[in-house]
């Protein structure tokens, strides 16, 4: 057992380390911007789209603040914003389906996936979700109450004080990392030397096989719905390298996890808004589960249009 423990703590700074080049420069160049009017200027263009998905102009800003930092940053501005319940619906929505694309996107992107088709997935089923409930649901129109939440922000003065924050920042992004990969990659290695993963495997094939992907695809799907693209990627990189997960497997599996990850925590963040969270984490997971079995139907029927061409 000392060995596969060894062995396993191993392998978490391995990823620690290969996931950790990624996060801490973005984290710190995003920290720094936070205090330039380059965020600023992206929110002013953003603006005036807002109204074509129901929202009003200043909703630009914990749109961009999800987008470009985190679902905290987000919740926060809206937290700020005298908006009605449809409009907090359509934010949290949005939010849901696209957040962190840095960071998330850039390190998924170690395990061999497009950045641009990741981006690209996220935010079209963010805009599209937009304007169905905007279209399509007439309630909502009262003022949100939001709960009591604390949104402090700390004011800098000069840049030593910023990029020394973005350090920090950035810094305990890591040690984050660390703590929540390295435990992680440790309890795959047991499952794995113990063969407890095949037991793991049995229990989600019907989930898999339903999407279209093979049971070694499990394992990255379980990691990526409970701890989130980027702490999930760990052990998607290493089931890339050890369990021999098919590139169509992979893009089926990123496919549903760009629309659904991190479920718990992604869900119960938006608590302190009022709204109810059920109808967040159903949307999520509905659309993921649609989504993945129309791209594999797709992809399916393409492979065999082109194995009828090549029999001619």
């Amino acid at each position: 057992m000392v060995g596969i423990l060894r062995r396993g703590f191993a392998v978490g700074l391995q990823t620690t380390w290969t996931l950790g080049k990624v996060i801490f420069p973005i984290t710190l160049i995003v920290s720094v911007l936070q205090h330039t009017p380059v965020l600023q200027w992206i929110i002013q263009l953003v603006a005036p789209l807002m109204k074509w998905i129901g929202l009003p102009g200043d909703a630009a800003i914990p749109l961009v603040l999800g987008n470009l930092l985190n679902l905290y940053a987000a919740i926060g501005a809206i937290l700020t914003l005298d908006l009605t319940v449809k409009e907090v619906l359509i934010l949290a929505v949005m939010l849901s389906f696209s957040h962190n694309l840095l960071i998330e996107s850039t390190v998924a992107s170690r395990t061999g996936m497009s950045i641009a088709l990741m981006v690209a997935v996220r935010l079209s089923l963010a805009i599209i979700a937009a304007l169905l409930i905007h279209h399509l649901w007439q309630g909502g129109s009262e003022a949100a109450q939001y709960g009591f939440v604390s949104n402090s922000s700390e004011q800098l003065a000069g840049w030593g004080a910023i990029l020394l924050a973005g350090v920090k920042k950035a810094c305990l992004g890591i040690v984050q990392l660390a703590a929540i990969v390295i435990p992680l990659m440790i309890g795959i290695q047991i499952l794995k030397e113990l063969e407890w993963i095949h037991v793991f495997s049995r229990w989600m094939a019907p989930l898999t096989k339903m999407l279209g992907m093979k049971e070694n695809t499990s394992l990255t799907l379980a990691a990526g719905l409970v701890f989130g693209l980027a702490y999930g990627a760990g052990v998607m990189i290493q089931a890339v390298k050890e369990d021999g997960v098919s590139k169509r497997d992979l893009t089926l599996a990123f496919i549903f996890l760009v629309s659904c990850h991190a479920v718990i925590e992604d869900t119960l963040v938006f608590v302190p808004l009022g709204i109810p969270v059920w109808p967040l984490l159903v949307i999520r997971l509905v659309t993921a589960m649609l989504l993945t079995m129309l791209i594999s139907f797709i992809w399916n029927r393409g492979k065999e249009a082109k194995r009828k061409e090549a029999t001619l």
